[in-house]
C-alpha cells in the first residue's frame, strides 16, 4: 500500500521536546513493519497561528487529491490525530477526500475501528484537539495582554531594543550599537529636510546599516521607525496604547516633531536658495510651516535682480489671518539679534562668568568621581558577597533555597550598581539630549565631556557671529541646536531657546562688589 507521510510541530511544542523527525522516524517505522510504500512526505515546523501550517496542510490535501489515482495513494500517515486534523475542518474535508479518492486516514499511536464506533471515536478525538488548540490559543492571548498591562511589549522588541530572556525585571532594553541610530534616525527627519529616500542614503553615508543581510534602510522600515510610539516609552497593543516599563530612546518632544512633519504641518524643501525654510520656521499665528519663495523682479537695464521671501504656507487664511512675509535679510538678521542675546555685557564680564562656571564643572567632575569610587568599592564587596555564598554552598553550609534566594539580591544589587555606573559615566538617559545634535553647530563637542558647560558657554559667546558667517546647513544646526521652536509672526520672530540657552538670554541683572551693573 502506498502512503503519503504528514509531519507537524508548532514551535511551543518544539519547545517541549517534540521534533518533526521524531514523527518521521516513527512513521517511517510504522509503514516499514505494516511493509507500506512511502511515496511523499511533508513536514511543517511552524505555529498554524503564522499561516505557514495552513499552507503546507493545503498544499498536501491538493497533492494527494491530485495524485491519488496516479500515484496510488491508498493513505495520509501521521503521528497521532491532531498532527493532521486541529479543527473539525480539516477533518471533514479528510473524510471527504476519503469518500472521493479512497484516502484514509492511518496513525501510529492512535487507532480507530470500523462502523460507527469508530467514527464516532475519530469525532470526538478531532474535537478535542479542536478544544485543545483554541484553549491554548485563549490562553496565550490572556498572558500576552496581561504582560502588556505590565508595561512590557509580549512580542520581540523593534529595531534599536533587544530581549532579554530570563530578566523579568527588564525583558527588553535598548541595543547599545542600534539603539543610537534609532536616535539619529529621528534627529535627521525632524530637521524637515530629507524624506525617506534621502534620509536611507544619509545613513548610508554614516556607515549604519539595518541588519548585516539588508544593510540599507528602506523606505517602508524608516516609515515604520517614525511612527512607532515604542520608542517613546508607550505600546500600542490590539488598537489601544498602554505606558511601557521600557527605558524611550527619543523624548516626547523630537517625536512629536517627526509626526508633524508626517502629517504635513511642516513642509520639506530642497531648493538650496531656501535655506530657512523647510519645517524650520512655524507661522505663529495658524502654526503652518514657514516657506520660501523667489521673486524676480526685472530692472531698467534689462537685467534681472533675485528677491528671496518666507511666508507662511498656507495658502487659504481666515479674515484674522496677517500677512506673515519677511525678506530673507531681514529674518537672518532677526535670528542674529536672537543669539547677540546669548552675549555677555563685555569681555571682562564674559571671562568672570567662564571662570566661576569653570570652578562649578571642576566641583562636579569630582563629585562624580568619588561617586565612581564609590559605586565600584560596592561593587566588589556584592562580588565577594556572592563568591563567599558559592563557596558556602559548594561546601554544603547553605541549602539551595536559602542560595537561590540570596543570589537573586545580590544579582539584583549588581544590576542596580551596575546601573548607576553606567549613569556616572555616560551622564545620559539614553534620549536625545536637550539641545538637540549641536556637534554640527560647534564641530567639538561629544556629550558626556566633563567640559561641556564650558564649550557651550564659549559657543553661545560666538553663537552670532557663526550664523553671519555659515552656510545653508550649518545654519540650520545652529538654529536646532539653539531653539526648540522657532515662531515668526507678520512683526515679530520668538525663538523658544533650549537649556542653557535660554538661562543666558534671559539672565537676570546683579551688581558686582564694585557696584557696578552687569
Amino acid at each position: 500500500m502506498n502512503v503519503v507521510v504528514w509531519a507537524r510541530v508548532s514551535s511551543r511544542e518544539q519547545k517541549e521536546g517534540y521534533s518533526i523527525d521524531a514523527q518521521l522516524r516513527a512513521c517511517r517505522g510504522k509503514a516499514k513493519r505494516e511493509k507500506w510504500q512511502i511515496v511523499r512526505e511533508f513536514a511543517v515546523a511552524e505555529s498554524a497561528k503564522r499561516g505557514a501550517a495552513r499552507a503546507e496542510f493545503n498544499r498536501m490535501f491538493t497533492w494527494v487529491k491530485k495524485n491519488a489515482r496516479k500515484e496510488g495513494v491508498e493513505a495520509i500517515l501521521s503521528h497521532k490525530l491532531d498532527r493532521v486534523c486541529r479543527n473539525l475542518r480539516d477533518a471533514v474535508r479528510l473524510q471527504e477526500l476519503e469518500d472521493a479518492c479512497g484516502v484514509r486516514l492511518l496513525f501510529v499511536e492512535n487507532q480507530f475501528g470500523p462502523g460507527a464506533a469508530g467514527q464516532f471515536s475519530f469525532n470526538v478525538m478531532a474535537a478535542v484537539a479542536q478544544y485543545y488548540s483554541e484553549n491554548l490559543q485563549a490562553e496565550v492571548r490572556k498572558g500576552m495582554d496581561e504582560k502588556v498591562r505590565q508595561g512590557w511589549l509580549p512580542a520581540h522588541a523593534p529595531y534599536g531594543y533587544i530581549n532579554v530572556p530570563g530578566n523579568r525585571q527588564e525583558p527588553i532594553q535598548p541595543d547599545p550599537e542600534k539603539a543610537p541610530t534609532v536616535v539619529r534616525i529621528f534627529l535627521l527627519y525632524a530637521q524637515g529636510t530629507l524624506n525617506l529616500v534621502s534620509l536611507g542614503d544619509a545613513l548610508a553615508e554614516e556607515r549604519r546599516i539595518y541588519r548585516p543581510t539588508q544593510p540599507r534602510f528602506t523606505r517602508t522600515t524608516l516609515s515604520y521607525i517614525r511612527i512607532n510610539r515604542f520608542y517613546v516609552g508607550e505600546i500600542k497593543w490590539r488598537g489601544e496604547t498602554y505606558p511601557g516599563k521600557h527605558q524611550p530612546l527619543v523624548n516626547q518632544e523630537l517625536f512629536d516633531t517627526c509626526q508633524e512633519i508626517l502629517n504635513g504641518r511642516t513642509r520639506r524643501t530642497s531648493n538650496p536658495q531656501h535655506e530657512l525654510s523647510g519645517g524650520l520656521f512655524r507661522c505663529a499665528i495658524c502654526g503652518a510651516a514657514i516657506t520660501g519663495e523667489r521673486i524676480r523682479r526685472p530692472l531698467a537695464d534689462g537685467s534681472v535682480r533675485d528677491h528671496i521671501y518666507y511666508r507662511c504656507a498656507k495658502n487659504h487664511r481666515g479674515p484674522d489671518h496677517p500677512v506673515v512675509r519677511w525678506r530673507a535679510r531681514d529674518l537672518e538678521e532677526a535670528v542674529a539679534a536672537e543669539l547677540e542675546k546669548l552675549r555677555m555685557p563685555s569681555k571682562e564680564v564674559a571671562e568672570w562668568f567662564r571662570k566661576r562656571l569653570a570652578e562649578a564643572v571642576a566641583d562636579r567632575t569630582a563629585c562624580r568621581r568619588r561617586r565612581r569610587l564609590d559605586l565600584l568599592r560596592q561593587q566588589a564587596e556584592v562580588k565577594r558577597s556572592r563568591d563567599r555564598l558559592l563557596d558556602a554552598r559548594i561546601a554544603g553550609d547553605v541549602d539551595a533555597p536559602t542560595f537561590r534566594a540570596k543570589k537573586t539580591e545580590l544579582e539584583g544589587r549588581l544590576r542596580e550598581i551596575d546601573r548607576s555606573l553606567h549613569s556616572a559615566d555616560t551622564n545620559s538617559d539614553g534620549t536625545a539630549a536637550p539641545w538637540g545634535d549641536i556637534s554640527g553647530a560647534t564641530g567639538d563637542i561629544s556629550e558626556g565631556t566633563g567640559d561641556m558647560a564650558l564649550v557651550l558657554f564659549d559657543w553661545s559667546q560666538q553663537a552670532a557671529d557663526l550664523w553671519r558667517g555659515s552656510k545653508n546647513g550649518e545654519k540650520r544646526d545652529i538654529l536646532d541646536a539653539l531653539s526648540s521652536n522657532r515662531l515668526l509672526s507678520d512683526v515679530s520672530l520668538v525663538l523658544e531657546k533650549r537649556r542653557p540657552f535660554d538661562l543666558l538670554a534671559e539672565r537676570p541683572s546683579c551688581q558686582s562688589g564694585r557696584g557696578d551693573w552687569i
